[in-house]
Order: structure tokens, then sequence, then C-alpha cells
């Protein structure tokens, strides 16, 4: 025979370190007849006054919600889609793991688009056109049949609409040159590559142009928190598309806009381009940190601090603070930072834990874009005469005239500032 469940009631009283609830409160729990339910709350009841603030409050949240949803109908039942619809072929230059991302998105956006991949891999070319798969970089992933690579430029680059450039910042002025003759000079270039040359300090929005011998070659800057990762596997992400042309800026946002990756429009350039470069610089710093087991304090200290330094320098080249504060500046620096994802951040860790730049650059497939560009920030720092200590830290690091520890004892012994 089965024994009888007795009913659960539960006691409620405030006791040691809880204070009590005031007196004109009181709270009736229902009794339920299994142990496993939990007891949950009948009403609450007290002064008038105090129920109807509480009911106004929840009926204001209620209506801000449903007045922003219906905002938000409205904007998508205007919104063009002429721009995707006229698209009939987008190129992305590199087979790397961001363009690669980026080359399945764009392919996911309309049946029939043509995505080419100009590649210089013969085999992971092959990989793509046959199995549909970027065999180095995305193995397990399977690309859409509309990606097509090739390692042909004339044949990539003909009739494209868009083009979406991911060749690290490094090699891009070369690579570009060499392509230029097929390049239509009304083609729009969307640069994925962040970093500053390392000899010349010039931002993609300066190289583009000059190594396709075309001031006037259209172009747009796309940054902000992504892993290319989390954009294969649809996970929502926001970015940023900068450009000096507010009516190219808008078609590129709704190419790549979809219902999980958000884009926004930007006329800073110049901020949406230095805050993607110097966020990769203060990443192998936070990786250091990590690396040294210094604590979250530490890390929650020198990020902020790397915040202040990229602000700085950025608005002296004229950026605008608010770009610094969004998503290509704040947004992503946060991801590079604290998540382990991060190239940049792997190798500060690396470095924090001993060992040699050498030994971590020739162990890792991809580049990380923050090493090169460390040098080229702090020749910019002298030349719009800005004080970087965490950036300049992180420089002299790499180049191996400073330890992370030394370099730990000199930064908490600079002066004691006041914040303004």
């Amino acid at each position: 025979m089965a024994a009888s469940v007795q009913p659960a009631c539960l006691d409620l009283h405030f006791s040691g370190k809880h204070p009590p609830l005031p007196k004109h409160y009181a709270i009736s729990v229902r009794c339920v007849s299994s142990p496993n339910v939990i007891p949950e709350a009948d009403s609450i009841t007290g002064p008038p006054d105090i129920i109807d603030t509480s009911r106004d409050q929840r009926k204001v949240v209620r209506l801000a919600w449903e007045k922003l949803v219906r905002w938000s109908r409205s904007w998508r039942a205007k919104a063009k889609t002429d721009v995707l619809e006229r698209t009939r072929k987008v190129v992305v230059l590199g087979g790397g793991s961001f363009g690669t991302a980026m080359a399945a998105h764009v392919a996911r956006r309309k049946e029939g688009l043509e995505v080419n991949m100009l590649v210089r891999d013969s085999f992971i070319c092959q990989s793509i056109n046959e199995n549909h798969h970027n065999c180095k970089y995305f193995p397990e992933h399977k690309l859409p049949e509309n990606v097509i690579a090739t390692t042909d430029a004339k044949a990539a680059l003909l009739d494209a609409d868009y083009c979406l450039h991911a060749v690290p910042v490094q090699f891009s002025s070369s690579y570009l040159e060499g392509i230029s003759d097929y390049v239509d000079p009304g083609l729009p270039i969307i640069s994925l590559s962040k970093g500053l040359e390392l000899n010349t300090l010039r931002m993609m929005s300066q190289i583009i142009p000059t190594a396709l011998k075309n001031p006037r070659q259209p172009f747009v800057a796309l940054s902000g928190p992504s892993f290319a990762l989390e954009l294969m596997n649809n996970l929502p992400t926001a970015m940023v598309v900068a450009s000096k042309d507010k009516k190219l800026a808008n078609a590129v946002q709704q190419l790549l806009a979809s219902s999980y990756l958000r884009i926004n429009t930007s006329s800073d350039v110049t901020g949406v381009e230095i805050a993607g470069a110097l966020k990769n610089v203060l990443a192998i710093a936070a990786g250091i940190v990590d690396g040294m087991n210094l604590g979250n304090n530490s890390m929650a200290a020198l990020v902020s601090q790397g915040c202040s330094e990229i602000r700085w320098l950025a608005t002296k080249m004229g950026a605008k603070p608010t770009t610094i504060t969004g998503l290509s500046g704040t947004g992503d620096i946060m991801l590079t930072c604290f998540v382990n994802l991060s190239r940049n951040r792997t190798v500060g860790v690396r470095l924090g834990s001993g060992e040699t730049l050498d030994d971590i650059l020739s162990s890792m497939s991809q580049v990380a874009e923050g090493v090169a560009t460390a040098g080229a920030v702090i020749a910019l720092a002298q030349k719009y005469n800005v004080k970087l200590p965490v950036l300049t830290a992180v420089a002299k690091i790499i180049d191996n005239e400073l330890t992370p520890t030394k370099a730990v004892l000199e930064l908490m012994n600079l002066p004691q500032i006041e914040e303004v």
C-alpha cells in the first residue's frame, strides 16, 4: 500500500542577517499535496497605493515593449530589398576563416546568388568545389552550393557586384596590386581586414585605393564583435559598416543584414578602422594577464586603461568618441579580450605563460594581426603625441625588449592620475 502524502506548507520567516519584511506586507502561500512541487505565492497583499504602483509599473513595461515591437515590425515592413534582388554575384578575396564565414553568410541570403571565393591554395579550392567544405578552416561545416572557389582572379572578379576583402592587412597591398587589372573601378570593396600596415601606418581605407591605383574606388569597412565560427553557426551577431558614402553603407547593410546578423551603419571610417586595429593589441595584453594568472582585478584595470588609450589615439586621429564606445570599439574589445577563440588573446596567454613569440607564431595556422600592428600603433602614438602605456608595453614585449613580469611592475608604478 502506497504511503500517503502529507500536504507540504512553506513557513516564510526571516532571521539572522536577512531583514524582516515590512509589517504591512502579508504573503499567503498555497499548500500543495506533493513534496516534489515547489509552493508558490497566491497573492501579495498590502496597502492599496503600493499594489497600484506595482501594477502601474508592470503596465508601463508591457506598453513600452509592445510599442518597441510595433515599431520594429513597421520598420521591417518598409525595409527595402532592392539591393539584394539586383545583386547577382559577390566575390570574396581570401579563403581564411572569416572570409569563408562571410561567403557562406552572403550565399544564404539569396538562392541563386553566385558567391566566388578567390583563394591561393588549390587544395582548398578543390575541397570547396567538390565537397562544399573548407578543409583547412571549417572541415565540419558544409558550405552552400552557390559558394564557388577559384584561383583565377579574372574569372572571380568578372561582373561582380560587390567584393569582400578578407586578406590579412600586411599582405593586402601586394595582393591587390597583383589583381588590380581585373578590378572594376566602380566595384565596391568591403574590407573585413583589421590592422595597420607596419611600415606605412596605413589603414585599409588607404591601402585599397592606392594598391588599385584608383582614389575613387568605393570603400566600406565592416567591423564589430564577430567570431567566424559563430557566424558559421548562425548565432546572433551585430556588426557595423562604415563608409563616407551613406548610400553605399545603406546598400551594404541591406546586402548583409539577416535574421541573425544585425548591421549598423556609420560614416566614421577612421573610428571603425582604428578601433578594429588597436583592439587586437589590447587583446594580447589581456591574454598576458591571463597567462600570468594575475586575476580578475588586474584584467579589469588593464582593459579599462587600454580602452582609454584607444580612445585617446582614435580621437586625435579624427574618430568620434561614440564610435569607440560602440560595437566596433567597446563591443569588439570585449569579445577579443575576454574570449578564448581570439587569436590575439591566445598569443598573449602563451606569452604570459613563458613561451617565446617565435614558437607561438610558428605553431599558428592563422594570422594574429595584433603582433604586427603593435609596432605601428607606437609609431602612430608618437606621430599624434599620445601616451599609450599598455599598448607600448605590448609592443616592447613582442620586440623582446621587455618581459611580461617587468612590464607589469613598470605599469603599476606609473604616476597616479586623476580621472577626468
